[in-house]
């Protein structure tokens, strides 16, 4: 392969953010031992404030190349776990944060923040599974561990229609978990349901001022956007039942009293795939191998090659991004 390599670049001068497909050479790689020839990234909600001007300052150490999950094939390695020819797949340690990221052809990184591509998943498959897929993962380890099972009652998935959502949502109902899906957008009421879920939840029911105690609808919940959507969420929680909080889409903040915490034994599980250890990591895509339907995967897939990224962020930051939007980097 050429030394060249094309990337979707940020770049800053004089305060005046920009960011295009440029070609790149061997200089412009980031620090690292491995060395990998990039397939395909994904578009996830970080991304889109990434590129959308970079004014969250997500990416903290430009010029560099957004994009925080990718995979790929090794092309050289320093590193003893792995070798040229190893598929691996890579997703957080800051990568498109403050070292370049997915959006591009080639990147070199640290040994240590890969793991193997999973025995039974396509390259493509990994990353429409990527950051999202991973982080519905960890937040089902999050509501098993805590020993909600299938017949506990029903689970609500809060965002049910992004990239997160429609993945908590296949995998919950491949296991065998009755699911209700909120979304603020009633067209994607059929593909909720093909993916699984039981019940539709209007996001409205959710966006009203939260009682201290509502009452008592759902065993447990995968939250994706935060906020007031989230408290109501936890005020309306079971008696001893978990929630998994792993988004704000809808706000960083948290409305909520105390209440559902000493009355109820509701626990607040807070998921991080970022800096997730890798033990960790590896059983969560284990588990997607193992657990979650590849038909649902693909019906949730839409591939759009480099170009399209920007366009990609902006409509994700509005919410119109339905299900995974996987980049191929070579399109």
């Amino acid at each position: 392969m050429s030394d060249r390599y094309k990337a979707l670049w940020a770049t800053e001068q004089d305060g005046k953010f920009e960011i295009a497909i440029r070609e790149l050479g061997p200089t412009e790689l980031p620090e690292g031992e491995v060395t990998v020839d990039i397939r395909y990234s994904s578009v996830n909600y970080k991304d889109g404030l990434a590129v959308a001007g970079n004014k969250n300052k997500i990416m903290r150490k430009l010029p560099m190349a957004p994009g925080i999950d990718f995979a790929g094939v090794v092309s050289a390695s320093g590193a003893q776990r792995f070798k040229p020819g190893d598929e691996v797949v890579l997703t957080g340690w800051g990568v498109g944060e403050t070292h370049s990221g997915g959006f591009a052809q080639r990147s070199r990184l640290k040994g240590d923040w890969l793991v193997r591509k999973p025995d039974g998943l396509s390259l493509k498959q990994s990353m429409a599974i990527g950051t999202a897929g991973l982080t519905a993962m960890l937040s089902v380890l999050a509501l098993e561990e805590r020993g909600l099972r299938p017949g506990d009652g029903e689970i609500l998935v809060t965002g049910a229609a992004g990239g997160v959502g429609s993945v908590a949502v296949a995998l919950l109902a491949r296991l065998g978990y009755r699911v209700a899906a909120s979304t603020g957008r009633p067209a994607q009421a059929d593909y909720l349901k093909s993916l699984g879920a039981g019940a539709i939840v209007p996001r409205a029911e959710l966006a009203e001022k939260p009682r201290p105690l509502g009452r008592e609808r759902w065993a447990g919940g995968i939250d994706t956007v935060g906020s007031t959507v989230l408290a109501n969420l936890l005020s309306m929680t079971r008696y001893g039942g978990t929630v998994a909080a792993c988004g704000l889409a809808g706000g960083f903040d948290l409305p909520v009293t105390v209440m559902p915490f000493i009355l109820r034994g509701v626990v607040l599980y807070g998921i991080d795939s970022v800096m997730c250890p890798e033990p960790r990591r590896s059983e969560a895509w284990r588990r997607l191998a193992r657990d979650l339907p590849l038909d649902k995967l693909d019906a949730m897939t839409h591939v759009h090659g480099l170009a399209e990224v920007p366009e990609l962020a902006d409509a994700i930051l509005k919410g119109e991004v339905r299900g995974r939007a996987v980049i191929d980097v070579n399109a």
